[in-house]
């Protein structure tokens, strides 16, 4: 008896499509707790920091940053792990921006071991003339900035794996105005 090749092609792809969702089976994406369990965020650290700054006129802006480590706290070698840093106001539904990073790609950390440090600034932050202008605004006075951070793994989607403020400590010096020229150089004499 001979088969159409239609038909042999539709059986085909019956048994393709039946494997692939075989196969999708056997890779389930880790759920939340997987994904807490297999790294932690270490070493984390935050501070201001200057994106832009201009003398005259006068305009600086300091954005938040925060910078972690990850830790494989599983037995096998960790992959494959994706960060994102939220960056917002505390209790403000909108962020300040974010910051997204393949944090391990194919090259793995071995159990018990950290990442190198990895820094993500928010894109935006406060706007002043300068320095003292900004410490004495009422929203650096009276607002806390939050980071959230999210990892992504195999699939899982953005996990929070925890929030953290953002320290008040500014990392930049305003640089000192440049004060009367003096002339203190004796001209030389003529020969």
């Amino acid at each position: 008896m001979r088969t159409k090749p239609a038909a042999l092609s539709f059986k085909a792809l019956i048994l393709l499509a039946a494997l692939g969702f075989g196969l999708a089976a056997c890779f389930k994406a880790p759920s939340p707790a997987d994904v807490r369990a297999m790294m932690e965020i270490t070493d984390l650290t935050t501070k201001w920091v200057a994106k832009s700054y201009s003398p005259w006129p006068p305009q600086l802006t300091l954005v938040p940053t925060v910078s972690l480590r990850v830790k494989n706290m599983m037995a096998k070698p960790l992959k494959y792990i994706d960060i994102n840093a939220v960056f917002a106001f505390k209790g403000d539904p909108q962020h300040l921006g974010e910051d997204f990073r393949i944090v391990i790609d194919s090259k793995a950390i071995l159990p018990g071991e950290k990442t190198p440090v990895i820094t993500f600034v928010s894109p935006y932050g406060l706007e002043g003339r300068n320095l003292e202008f900004i410490k004495s605004h009422a929203w650096w006075t009276s607002r806390v900035v939050e980071v959230k951070i999210f990892a992504n793994t195999k699939g899982s989607g953005p996990i929070l794996m925890g929030t953290w403020a953002v320290s008040q400590d500014i990392d930049f010096t305003e640089p000192k105005a440049p004060g009367p020229k003096t002339d203190n150089a004796v001209p030389p004499t003529k020969k």
